[in-house]
This record gives C-alpha cells, structure tokens and sequence, in this order.
C-alpha cells in the first residue's frame, strides 16, 4: 500500500515549564523546526491560554505542525502531517526534545491515505501544463 501521508505523534515529558509558557518561545521553537525540516512554511498562529499553555500551528504547503503546552505538567503534545518525500518530520521531534528541554518523549509514525494502487503525490510537469489550442 501507498500513503498520500506521514503523521508523527510527539510526547514531550518533563519539559521546561518556563519555555512551555512562552508564546514567544514557543514560536520560534516550532518555526525553526519546522524549517530545518525542509517543510515550505505557508503561515502560522499562536495562542497563549490563561492561566498558561500555549497551542499554535504551522501550516506549511505539505500539510501542519502543531503544538498544545501544559506548563502546569511539564508537557507538550505536537502533531506533525506531512505529504511527499521531501521532508524529515524526526527532524522536527529532534529538535523539539532539545529546545524544550524534554527529559523523556515517546513518537508514534503513522501513514495516512493509504491507498492499494499507486498515488501521485504532485501532479506531473506535464500534466499541469495547458495544451496550447
């Protein structure tokens, strides 16, 4: 079977709970991630929570990365769907564990759009192309 997708669920434990409160921090965490991946970011959007905790997304052309924070509990769960070859969504787990000072994680991979015959992630060149009349 094919997959159209790859998605990688991300548990951060033990994390910094300063950093995890901080939408700032948060960011530019989850942006570099994100770039360092290969990923072509289209946009993204951050939001603090009151008391804490703090959830943003990156949509990025081959699909998202997106985090919640608990501060509270040391913790942070991000989801990362992505489509095509060209990306390295553990690129993005790594760095995360890192930045957020996570003493333990767990990730679990995922295909998505599982199909028996073959799929075209991208359309072909030629394909795209209008026929000139």
């Amino acid at each position: 079977m094919q997959a159209l997708g790859r998605q990688i669920l991300i548990e951060l434990y033990q994390c910094d709970p300063e950093v995890l409160n901080s939408e700032e921090r948060i960011r530019d965490i989850l942006v570099e991630a994100t770039r360092r991946s290969g990923a072509t970011i289209v946009s993204h959007t951050f939001h603090t929570f009151s008391p804490h905790g703090v959830s943003g997304v990156v949509v990025i052309a081959e699909s998202h990365v997106a985090i919640h924070t608990w501060p509270e509990y040391g913790y942070a769960a991000v989801d990362v769907f992505t489509c095509g070859e060209r990306i390295d969504p553990w690129t993005i787990a790594e760095y995360l564990q890192q930045e957020l000072h996570a003493r333990s994680s767990s990730c679990m991979e995922l295909k998505r759009g599982l199909f028996r015959e073959p799929v075209s992630h991208k359309p072909l060149a030629a394909e795209t192309l209008a026929v000139a009349p």
